[in-house]
């Protein structure tokens, strides 16, 4: 099993309640759901290889 590292944000009450519904809407956790959304920007920028 891959090893993780856990980083702690601080956001606005109304950002969390949008992130919790696009989440939902997408059948993800709000944790994987940042993880999607950080990998899709890191890989458009060159800096993470595509998924396979």
């Amino acid at each position: 099993m891959a090893k993780t590292a856990s980083i702690g944000i601080r956001i606005e009450p109304e950002f969390k309640e949008a992130l919790e519904e696009a989440a939902r809407a997408d059948r993800r956790s709000v944790a994987s759901y940042i993880e999607k959304l950080i990998a899709d920007d890191l890989q458009s920028k060159g800096l993470l290889p595509k998924a396979a």
